[in-house]
C-alpha cells in the first residue's frame, strides 16, 4: 500500500508557511517602516491662558490680559520628497484680545515663523534645507516614536536651545492615558533690541541696546507613547528687557504662569494619536500574532493531512469484467 497527497492539505500547509512567515516581516520590517512622520501634514494648535503683556500704545506692561497663541504646523511636501527627510514649516503667533482676529499674523503681538526639519523615522534633527534656527536636541513640537520612561532633550524655540524635560508617570488626557513629562528655564539672556533709554530706566540715554531675557516658570507636556504626538502642552514664558549689563529686569514684555492647550486641541491631538497609535498596533502586534496562530493551526492540519494521505493498493488487480469467457477444463 502507498499513501497520496490531496490538493488541500498541500494548500493547508503552504499557507500556514506564508502566514508564519508573514508575521515576522509584519512586526520587525512593516511596522518599522509605518512609523514615520508625516510630510503632508496640515495643523493647527491653540494656547490660551492670562498674563502681563507690553502695550506698545500705552508703552507700558498691562496685567492679567487674555493671551492666545496659536501654533499652525503645515508639511512641505516637495522640500520633503526632495531632501527625504520630514520638512515642516511652522508659524507662531501670540496675541491678546487686542489683536485677535487678525487679517495679517504680522499685527500679532508676536509673530515667529521658522522651518524645522528632522529624520523621518528618529525625529532626531536634520540640518538642511533652509532649516532656521538651527534646532538641535531630541523632539520639538512631538517626541520619537516609542517614546521612553526617560528625560528627554526638548527645544524651546523662544530660548534657542534644548531643555531636559524630566518623566514624572502618567496622566490622562481626555480620557486617553499618555505620559508626563516637565521642566523649566531659569533666566537667561537671548539677545539684545535697540529701545528708548526711558524704557529701561536711562532716561537720559535716547537709545540703549537693552538686553532681552527669557525664562518659563515652568512646561508640562503629555505624549502618546507610540506615535510621540502631544496630547497636552503648558508652558509659562516671561520675556523682559534689561539695561545693558543689569541685574534686575527694566520691563516685563509677556509673562504669564499658564498658556494651555485648548480643549478643542486636545480632543483633536488625542483623536489623531488614537488614529496613528491604532494603525502601528494593528500592523506591529495584531497582525503579527494573529498571522502567527492561524499560520501555526494550518500548517500543524495541513501536516498532518500530508502525513496521514489516502492508502492505495502498491499494484492493483484489475477487476474482472463480467463478459470475460471463462476457460474450459478438458481431459
Amino acid at each position: 500500500m502507498r499513501r497520496t497527497t490531496s490538493p488541500f492539505s498541500l494548500v493547508l500547509l503552504g499557507l500556514g508557511t506564508f502566514l508564519l512567515v508573514l508575521a515576522p516581516l509584519l512586526a520587525w520590517y512593516v511596522e518599522p517602516r509605518a512609523a514615520v512622520n508625516p510630510i503632508d501634514i496640515d495643523t493647527t494648535a491653540v494656547y490660551t491662558g492670562r498674563g502681563s503683556v507690553f502695550d506698545t500704545d500705552r508703552v507700558e506692561t498691562v496685567p492679567d490680559r487674555r493671551i492666545t497663541v496659536t501654533q499652525r504646523v503645515r508639511g512641505n511636501v516637495e522640500d520633503s520628497e526632495r531632501s527625504g527627510t520630514t520638512v515642516w514649516d511652522v508659524t507662531t503667533t501670540v496675541d491678546t484680545d487686542k489683536s485677535l482676529p487678525a487679517a495679517d499674523p504680522h499685527d500679532a503681538l508676536d509673530f515667529v515663523p521658522h522651518r524645522w526639519v528632522m529624520d523621518r523615522r528618529t525625529t532626531r534633527p536634520v540640518h538642511c534645507c533652509g532649516e532656521k534656527p538651527y534646532i538641535e536636541g531630541e523632539a520639538y513640537l512631538k517626541f520619537p516614536f516609542d517614546v521612553q520612561k526617560r528625560s528627554y532633550q526638548w527645544w524651546d524655540n523662544s530660548l534657542g536651545d534644548t531643555v531636559v524635560l524630566r518623566y514624572r508617570g502618567t496622566a490622562k488626557i481626555q480620557g486617553y492615558t499618555g505620559y508626563r513629562f516637565s521642566g523649566a528655564v531659569p533666566p537667561r539672556r537671548t539677545g539684545t533690541r535697540m529701545v528708548p533709554g526711558s524704557l529701561v530706566d536711562q532716561p537720559n540715554r535716547p537709545q540703549v541696546l537693552a538686553e532681552e531675557w527669557y525664562s518659563n516658570h515652568g512646561f508640562e507636556l503629555v505624549v502618546d507613547q507610540a506615535t510621540g504626538r502631544v496630547l497636552y502642552a503648558r508652558t509659562g514664558p516671561r520675556r523682559t528687557l534689561r539695561a545693558p549689563g543689569g541685574t534686575k529686569d527694566a520691563v516685563v514684555l509677556l509673562d504669564s504662569r499658564k498658556v494651555a492647550f485648548t480643549t478643542g486641541t486636545q480632543k483633536e491631538a488625542v483623536r489623531q494619536a488614537k488614529r496613528g497609535s491604532g494603525q502601528l498596533r494593528l500592523v506591529g502586534t495584531t497582525l503579527p500574532i494573529g498571522a502567527a496562530a492561524a499560520g501555526f493551526v494550518l500548517a500543524v492540519v495541513g501536516g498532518v493531512l500530508v502525513a496521514r494521505g489516502r492508502k492505495e493498493p502498491e499494484n492493483p488487480v484489475p477487476a474482472e469484467r463480467p463478459d470475460t469467457p471463462q476457460p474450459t477444463l478438458t481431459k
